[in-house]
């Protein structure tokens, strides 16, 4: 083990495996232990009785950080302005927070003077690489303690033993069906009948969203008022941008709005199935690429799309703390500057659809894009415009007719 390690910050959930973290630490490198708790919004359950658990596990204090506001303003909306989408599915609920969850816990560290942050992840995932390279780019005098990666015990049992033998209560159970996490944009499952990719999701695993075949037999509509890329009213009710989250993930929800079922490439190498649920997030990416369809021209849409593609897999790999994450940033909000306007959206049993939009910035002209009669287009315009455009062709093909 380490030397020189005398105060330890560990990102701590009151599940087992943190429970069990707290006097494995002290045990090992003889060091005072403190509880770091963020608030994302992961549920009501989850935050109950904590700071009594983390104390209870040995921890000198526990510090319960709400990061539900700076989390949406600061972590989802840049990257909705992006439009990043990994693999084309998933809208990184998971990877979105962990930075925010990581700097907040470096900034703690830093006022405790600890000499170092722990985490609870194991060596398999991607978080282990979110959390320590957040550290590495934030504060990169501070150790890191791994556990999952050093310690011998690999079961819950042995977890569980291990917690009874120094009298540390905990309520978790030998059989976990489920691995779970949850915040303000979306919760995610993964393990039981997931880890076969031929067996279908039971209704167990859907924890936020109803079945789309028992959603309501009625549609229901829902008005987005954007302002620069940024959702700022539903219905025209002014919120901030966590109000916002909550109110679209209520309404989705009981539409079935929102649920993926994936098998997504790790940072790590392997590939692993996890079934997600966005029901606001998704409403809200509908309405902002509504938005863009009529705002952006294709060259800049084009350019957009290449962001989203490259800024997905930055906050996928944990890399939002560099360079490349400011540039990206800065070109989305340059090209949010127009993207400003209303969309009215369909939900009804698992979809959502943009059927009514307007934007003071619109490119779209009914005057040219008229099938009927008009005076602002003369289409002899257009072949010149061919010619040219297919220059390139002409001359290829030409050059090969004049070899045979």
């Amino acid at each position: 083990m380490q030397q020189g390690i005398n105060k330890v910050v560990l990102a701590y959930s009151g599940g087992l495996d943190t429970s069990a973290i707290v006097p494995w630490l002290k045990e090992n490198y003889n060091c005072e232990v403190i509880c770091f708790v963020a608030d994302v919004c992961q549920g009501a359950d989850d935050l109950e009785g904590v700071e009594q658990k983390a104390l209870a596990s040995g921890a000198s204090k526990c510090i319960v950080k709400d990061l539900k506001e700076e989390f949406v303003k600061d972590y989802v909306y840049p990257t909705l302005k992006t439009g990043a989408i990994y693999e084309g599915t998933y809208l990184l609920g998971t990877s979105m927070a962990r930075p925010v969850i990581a700097k907040a816990m470096v900034e703690a560290a830093m006022a405790e003077g600890a000499d170092a942050i722990a985490h609870g992840c194991t060596g398999k995932g991607n978080d282990q690489v979110r959390f320590e390279g957040a550290v590495a780019a934030l504060a990169p005098q501070l150790k890191v303690i791994a556990p999952w990666r050093i310690w011998t015990m690999r079961s819950r049992e042995e977890l569980l033993n291990y917690l009874s033998e120094r009298n540390i209560p905990c309520k978790a159970s030998i059989t976990k069906i489920y691995s779970r996490d949850a915040n303000a944009w979306h919760i995610s499952t993964e393990g039981g009948e997931l880890e076969s990719t031929w067996n279908e999701a039971s209704e167990a695993v859907w924890q936020w969203t109803v079945a789309p075949e028992q959603a309501p037999d009625q549609p229901e509509m829902v008005k987005l008022g954007i302002v620069k890329g940024e959702v700022v009213a539903v219905d025209d009710k002014q919120l901030s941008p966590y109000q916002v989250l909550v109110e679209l993930n209520a309404r989705a929800a009981k539409h079935g709005v929102g649920r993926i079922d994936i098998t997504e490439n790790r940072l790590v190498g392997m590939k692993s199935r996890g079934c997600y649920e966005t029901p606001g997030g998704t409403v809200m990416m509908a309405a902002l690429r509504a938005v863009e369809e009529l705002v952006l021209d294709k060259t800049t849409r084009a350019w957009r799309e290449k962001l989203g593609a490259e800024f997905s897999h930055l906050v996928y790999d944990g890399r939002w703390f560099t360079p490349l994450c400011k540039a990206i940033v800065a070109s989305a909000d340059a090209i949010a500057e127009d993207l400003t306007g209303e969309v009215v959206l369909k939900m009804y049993k698992g979809s959502v659809t943009a059927v009514q939009k307007r934007s003071i910035n619109s490119l779209y002209s009914e005057d040219f894009a008229t099938f009927g009669a008009d005076e602002v287009y003369d289409q002899s315009h257009a072949e010149g415009f061919i010619r040219l455009y297919t220059l390139a062709s002409r001359i290829r093909a030409l050059k090969e007719q004049s070899k045979k």
